[in-house]
């Protein structure tokens, strides 16, 4: 398993690939493009009985957070990052630089043990994408709520998302379809979608989106398949095939920005101070 450190290189390039932004889904899909990471590698949660979180996906975390202090990287609210100027003009870097210079920046980095293989024994922040309201979530989702209060969650998360006429249809033996809906796009186009959505620990693999497709042939537009895991990369392949009934997935650090975004069940606090930046603007 590659450190952190040595993904921050693919992650700049894989930023660059994508047009000097991306969302977090997007970077991880293309480095691991890049980096060429197998089943096996892609498979390996973090920390499988507190997150979902794959352990490519928890370095890269670290990887975005040391370039974000080092000033290679900015991201957005909503989750995009992007390359700053510095970025631009610095094409290639020293990843242990880099690691050295955000740890003289930790005012305590003297008074930890320093292991480089886990960034986060010398940083005192965790990277925004793993922080402790994520692994709590999660608990809840997964240790506490019925499958039953899953699917109502599902169904009202589909409510705001813009979807209509949502219902779940339970445990009918509905060959795995546990809700259907509509997706209206601009008030003038629609389609019909059926979902599936389990609470899972691990990761979901690619016979369940195959069975799951068996299940909505013919019967749906598309559809979608909501988990509180991981997709193998198998089961995105699978999920994007040609020729047949599209899958959008949705896993569970993308549901938990979802249940922050429309706070459902996730409260942000803060006092908002709105400030404009004419040389981003001036930069693109």
């Amino acid at each position: 398993m590659v450190t952190f450190d040595q993904l921050m290189m693919p992650l700049l390039k894989a930023l660059v690939n994508l047009g000097g932004s991306g969302s977090i889904d997007e970077i991880y899909e293309e480095v691991v493009e890049l980096e060429k990471f197998d089943e096996d590698t892609l498979a390996v949660l973090h920390n499988p009985e507190k997150s979902s979180q794959t352990e490519v996906g928890y370095r890269l975390a670290w990887a975005r957070t040391y370039l974000k202090k080092a000033g290679y990287l900015e991201n957005s609210s909503r989750g995009v990052w992007a390359l700053t100027d510095q970025a631009r003009q610095e094409p290639e870097i020293d990843s242990r630089e880099i690691v050295n210079l955000v740890r003289s920046i930790d005012k305590k980095t003297n008074d930890k043990i320093v292991d480089s293989r886990d960034p986060s024994s010398s940083v005192d922040d965790s990277p925004e994408e793993a922080l402790a309201w994520r692994e709590k979530l999660h608990h809840v989702l997964i240790e506490e709520m019925s499958p039953d209060a899953f699917e109502r969650l599902t169904q009202r998360l589909l409510r705001e998302s813009g979807f209509v006429h949502v219902e779940v249809t339970g445990r009918t033996g509905d060959g795995g379809i546990d809700g259907k809906g509509i997706a209206r796009i601009n008030g003038l186009m629609s389609f019909h979608i059926a979902f599936q959505c389990k609470k899972y620990k691990g990761s979901v693999g690619a016979p369940e989106i195959r069975d799951f497709r068996g299940a909505i042939v013919g019967r749906t537009d598309r559809g979608m398949f909501i988990t509180t895991g991981s997709f193998t990369k198998a089961a995105i392949e699978e999920a994007n095939r040609d020729g047949v009934a599209p899958i959008d997935l949705v896993d569970g650090d993308q549901l938990a920005d979802k249940l922050k975004e429309f706070s459902l069940g996730v409260k942000t606090e803060l006092v908002e101070k709105v400030t404009v930046d004419p040389g981003w603007f001036l930069g693109l």
